[in-house]
């Protein structure tokens, strides 16, 4: 059907479905493949997705031997290979054999190598950034010889062996993380995840000793990995390393590179042991912003919210809501927000931070107001300003509604 074919090129997800729902055949085919593979070769997931859920078949073999999701393989692109492979379950075990040989010859060789071996050509690799909006993350995209492939293999391979049960070793996830050195890449994040994940004593102790490493990226990856395992598993809800924060504290003490003591510090927050209050106290001048902004979760809030902290933390609270830097001011607004003390100083910093020029922080100090009941918030609101419309609502903008609401509660009773 060439309308579901044009769709297809096109990249339009609505007209796609819409045809598929008309009854137009997931495996319609477009040049003697699969439209699959045209969603694929493009690196469209919505456009994938839509066919798979129709019908189409992605273990399809094709006149070259191949299928849908072997060349979602090569193409070296996580989430369609996810995608494909989920699509049937349990997938057929030679495919599942196919799936893991070749993700892990792409692995092995590194996808600049195996791209020139496929293709034959020795000139230069055209390289591009690709990143994923939705997800966070970015990969590079290699083309050679009209063959175009990214860097994802092995975070496909990390993945498909999880989903089947594989253990793969520590050191050897290890070495595929560092291959891409940068906590934003597909395959970095992939392997954290992976490990993070794997909430035993084991993992723990070889992730904690990588914090000795003199490499500051091995130093980072474990940073990484045990703010995972003290995060715990969302799905199952287990979370055996939620208080072993504590135990961090004398690489927090003397860790230098700004980026890795800020993830330890973030993974340290989720402890509420008391020596992780002189830690955050410790770093409130420290000269990179992304350290300093994690002290006020450093100096953490009990469960039921009142505060446990010393004069000096809120102190130290109060100095943080005049930093320089916005994202410090606004996780002191959030502290600020939430904090029960009774000192005025605490509600005044507030209130001046709801002339703050980022809109951002007005918003959350206006609703830390409302959330502590300051009446000082309904006249602040008018401060916040006219908020763009395009972007998703902010629950936070009711608060002073929620406050009103309160007091005329109150009022009648």
């Amino acid at each position: 059907m060439r309308e579901l074919v044009a769709a297809v090129r096109r990249r339009d997800v609505e007209e796609v479905t819409a045809l598929l729902e008309s009854g137009a055949g997931p495996g319609t085919l477009a040049d003697g493949l699969p439209v699959l593979c045209l969603a694929v070769a493009a690196y469209d997931r919505p456009v994938a997705e839509a066919l798979l859920q129709a019908g189409a078949d992605p273990l399809r073999r094709l006149p070259d031997g191949s299928t849908p999701l072997t060349r979602a393989v090569d193409g070296g692109s996580h989430l369609l290979t996810s995608a494909l492979a989920t699509s049937r379950i349990p997938l057929p075990a030679p495919a599942r054999a196919e799936l893991l040989a070749r993700a892990r010859r792409w692995a092995e060789a590194g996808t600049e190598a195996e791209l020139r071996r496929i293709t034959g050509h020795t000139g230069p690799v055209e390289r591009i950034r690709v990143e994923d909006d939705e997800v966070g993350w970015w990969s590079e995209q290699l083309t050679l010889g009209g063959t175009t492939v990214r860097d994802e293999h092995r975070a496909v391979l990390t993945s498909t062996e999880e989903r089947y049960g594989i253990r793969a070793p520590f050191d050897e996830l290890v070495d595929r993380a560092l291959a891409h050195p940068d906590r934003n890449h597909v395959v970095w994040s992939v392997v954290v995840f992976t490990l993070g994940r794997r909430l035993d004593e084991e993992t723990w102790q070889w992730t904690r000793d990588l914090l000795n490493h003199p490499d500051r990226l091995y130093r980072l990856l474990a940073a990484d990995i045990l703010l995972f395992l003290i995060l715990g598993d969302f799905v199952t809800g287990r979370d055996p390393f939620r208080n072993r924060g504590r135990e961090l504290v004398p690489w927090a003490e003397l860790e230098e590179d700004p980026e890795v003591l800020a993830v330890i510090l973030q993974a340290m927050t989720h402890d509420s042991a008391p020596e992780i209050e002189a830690v955050g106290l410790s770093h409130l001048a420290h000269p990179d912003p992304r350290v300093r902004a994690l002290v006020p979760d450093a100096l953490g809030h009990s469960e039921d919210g009142r505060s446990r902290v010393s004069p000096q933390s809120l102190t130290a609270v109060l100095t943080l809501a005049r930093d320089e830097d916005p994202g410090v001011r606004e996780a002191a607004c959030r502290w600020l927000g939430h904090y029960r003390g009774n000192e005025p100083e605490a509600g005044d910093a507030l209130v001046a931070l709801t002339h703050d020029e980022r809109q951002q922080i007005r918003i959350c100090a206006v609703s830390g107001l409302a959330y502590r009941d300051d009446p000082r918030c309904v006249e602040a609101e008018h401060r916040i300003g006219p908020v763009d419309a395009e972007l998703p609502f902010d629950e936070r903008l009711l608060d002073v509604w929620r406050y009103q609401r309160r007091q005329e509660a109150t009022e009648r009773s």
